[in-house]
């Protein structure tokens, strides 16, 4: 087994397992077994289905929910323009590539130095995580429909942790950290005068902003 199979193998067991959490809070926000299962399926990728049914959990409408979750996952197009370069394949196996590209298949195949080992973590990763994701998302929400009012046990917060689980290993410099706080102080600004959902929008807004002004200071 090559480093490049052991880490995407490893990582495809960990994120599943996080799928726990999204199939059990999927259903404590209202959505049903298949709309969960949709989710995990055809959006697959777990920032922006998080964000998805944390806007939905808040009372934000659909197109809110959409924003949200379209706007965080503006960043798996850029990883998409590194690994069509890196994979080289046409066809199907492009459309498979695409969907497949996120943060673990993307991390797995930027950490290994030959070319063929690269291709290799991005396919088991990919694959891994896509089939564990979705298998351990059933049974989040299989869970939580057994047990019923999952407010009770306090889901309807994990949200919020689940989103501070994916947000704390980024924040590993000056500048994610400060943009961090700035995205936070414009979220708790904003929620007693907008509607539910808007605040994480004008949240991800700064955050675009800031990633396209911050270019240009880097030049000068």
């Amino acid at each position: 087994m090559t480093p490049a199979v052991r880490m995407g193998l490893s990582i495809s067991v960990a994120t599943g397992l996080y799928g726990i959490s999204f199939g059990a809070l999927s259903v404590a926000a209202g959505l049903n077994l298949w709309q969960t299962m949709a989710l995990s399926a055809l959006m697959f990728t777990g920032g922006s289905q998080f964000a998805f049914i944390g806007v939905v959990a808040g009372g934000g409408s659909g197109m809110a929910a959409v924003s949200a979750a379209s706007l965080l996952g503006v960043r798996n197009a850029i990883y998409g323009m590194q690994m069509s370069r890196l994979l080289g394949v046409k066809g199907l196996q492009r459309w498979l590539a695409a969907h497949w590209t996120i943060d673990e298949s993307a991390a797995t195949a930027s950490g290994q130095e030959d070319l063929a080992e690269q291709r290799r973590g991005f396919w088991v990763a990919g694959a891994g995580v896509f089939l564990l994701w979705n298998l351990f998302t059933l049974l989040g929400a299989l869970m939580g429909n057994a047990l019923g009012d999952t407010r009770h046990f306090g889901l309807d917060g994990a949200a919020v942790a689940a989103f501070l689980g994916l947000l704390w290993p980024r924040l590993n410099a000056r500048e994610p950290v400060a943009l961090a706080l700035a995205c936070g102080l414009v979220t708790a600004l904003a929620i007693p005068w907008v509607p539910a959902g808007v605040p994480i929008l004008l949240a991800a807004a700064l955050g675009a902003f800031w990633g396209w002004v911050r270019p240009s200071e880097a030049e000068q």
